[in-house]
């Protein structure tokens, strides 16, 4: 018996628990609307993985990084992109789109990535910055096709910024 394996969604936006009180926690981030897609380079497929939120997705699982490319010379190349959805009046768009590079080597179970640029990368996209232009066009590819797949409404929605950004 073989079931059918659960397509992840982007985080869905939910009604702001601290509305109209103006107590504890006004004016926190929410990670309800943030989602870690990782891009494997080599395969030109990206998914959502939701463990990537704590750094435990299935390519970082294992795997212990260190402080330089240098240290994985024979490591594969992926991206963690924080995708941030918001609502405006015509309807949900990808507001925040950061990446970030990251470098495993399985055979050797290290890798690289930076720590403090995952996590402010991820701030960056909840703040609803763009910043992908540092990718390579093979991965902005990538994700345009994916962001695109996923909801072409989004797509279409979303900031001219995003679109040049991405653009090969």
């Amino acid at each position: 018996m073989t079931e059918k394996k659960k397509k992840l969604e982007f985080n869905i936006i939910k009604n702001d628990p601290t509305e109209g009180h103006g107590g504890f926690g006004v004016g926190a981030l929410s990670l309800d609307n943030v989602s870690p897609v990782i891009i494997d380079v080599e395969e030109g497929e990206a998914s959502i993985e939701i463990g990537a939120m704590h750094a435990r997705s299935a390519v970082e699982r294992g795997i212990k990084f260190l402080k330089t490319k240098e240290e994985v010379p024979n490591g594969k190349p992926y991206w963690l992109v924080w995708v941030t959805i918001d609502r405006k009046q015509e309807g949900t768009y990808y507001a925040g789109v950061t990446s970030c590079e990251m470098i495993v080597d399985r055979s050797i179970r290290r890798g690289f990535k930076s720590l403090p640029e995952h996590v402010n990368r991820m701030d960056k996209s909840i703040k609803r910055h763009i910043i992908v232009d540092h990718m390579d066009n093979p991965s902005k590819k990538i994700l345009v096709e994916f962001l695109q797949k996923h909801d072409a409404g989004m797509w279409e929605r979303s900031s001219k910024q995003l679109k040049e950004d991405l653009q090969v």
